[in-house]
């Protein structure tokens, strides 16, 4: 058996692994990776057309629907394999993909993550909005990219194609330790979808290991299909999955007056959106908020380390830098 588990899920996802499953097979090292298409109860052809189309390919069937968190959650505990690549269905590879991020890993034992160079599959010289050449976040739990920050997202010349700690990796593309993912906790299946990938390293590095990034390995991501930046369902789930976020890994001490800042910036954001009468949005703040003070009760185990004041690629305020201060680029944020 190969070291690596190239597992992608799939959810009536037919037209997609029609498109792109092709290039994950064709740029894939078969002597390092299996392919596994771990299927969530599909009731399209998707089933169908892996056994006609794609018969080396492995297929993993589940009776149901688990989501994306639960769904990988159960497919890692079901594969064997050292690592584990979380792969969207809606990602292209390049040759050597897997080689660069395995190499990585296996000479660097201190790394939990890492992830590739991902750009936008619609627009293939630049980044791509979900994970560019590696995440950070700011003092007030914001995440931006090194090759996007907010909606501003850079033409890739080579200028981040360095190797890099960061703080999160992608879960467009993410190669993870399987026994450290599991040893975590894994995705959490209450976020439903957005910022879940985020929350898992913010574990890993709890646990002490590093997370990279790794652009001599890339790959092309769609990305944007499930919800458009102005639907207020993305509204909701990246604020109140935000909240989640920073009151599971904060600790006792520096937790309340964090949570405390986000609600007055949440507060502008609601001003905000009031005031160019989008009140769909302003609305799923608010309810974001609701439900956060619901969820938040069941988790009651809490880190002793606040990772947003130790660590220096946590320090700058993203909102500062980037509004009053136009720093629209990597580049200039160092």
């Amino acid at each position: 058996m190969n070291k690596v588990a190239v597992i992608i899920l799939n959810w009536n996802g037919e037209k997609l692994l029609r498109e792109y499953l092709p290039s994950v097979i064709e740029t894939t090292d078969t002597s390092i990776a299996d392919i596994i298409v771990a299927d969530n109860g599909s009731t399209d052809s998707s089933i169908e057309l892996l056994r006609d189309k794609f018969p080396q390919v492995t297929l993993l069937k589940f009776s149901e629907n688990y989501g994306f968190a639960e769904g990988y959650n159960r497919a890692i505990k079901e594969t064997n394999y050292p690592y584990t690549i979380l792969l969207n269905s809606d990602v292209a590879t390049t040759p050597g993909w897997v080689n660069h991020l395995y190499e990585y890993m296996e000479t660097h034992p201190e790394v939990g993550a890492c992830q590739p160079k991902i750009r936008a599959y619609t627009n293939m010289s630049h980044f791509e909005y979900a994970g560019a050449a590696g995440g950070f976040i700011d003092r007030n739990g914001y995440p931006y990219c090194r090759g996007r920050i907010f909606d501003s997202v850079e033409e890739d010349n080579g200028q981040y194609d360095s190797v890099m700690p960061i703080f999160w990796a992608t879960g467009a593309a993410l190669m993870v330790r399987s026994e450290l993912y599991l040893k975590v906790g894994g995705l959490d299946k209450d976020f439903f979808a957005h910022m879940e990938e985020i929350d898992l390293c913010w574990r890993i590095l709890l646990e002490g290991y590093d997370i990279v990034a790794v652009p001599q390995s890339m790959v092309f991501h769609l990305g944007g299909g499930s919800l458009p930046a102005s639907n207020p369902r993305k509204t909701y789930l990246n604020f109140r999955n935000n909240l989640l976020m920073l009151h599971k890994n904060l600790p006792d001490s520096t937790r309340g007056k964090t949570l405390f800042v986000r609600r007055l910036l949440d507060t502008i954001a609601w001003a905000k959106f009031m005031a160019t009468f989008d009140f769909k949005n302003a609305n799923a703040i608010l309810k974001a908020h609701r439900d956060f003070k619901k969820m938040r009760k069941a988790y009651t185990s809490h880190p002793n380390i606040d990772l947003l004041r130790t660590r220096k690629d946590c320090q700058r305020n993203i909102l500062i830098d980037y509004y009053l201060r136009s720093k629209r680029t990597w580049d200039k944020l160092s």
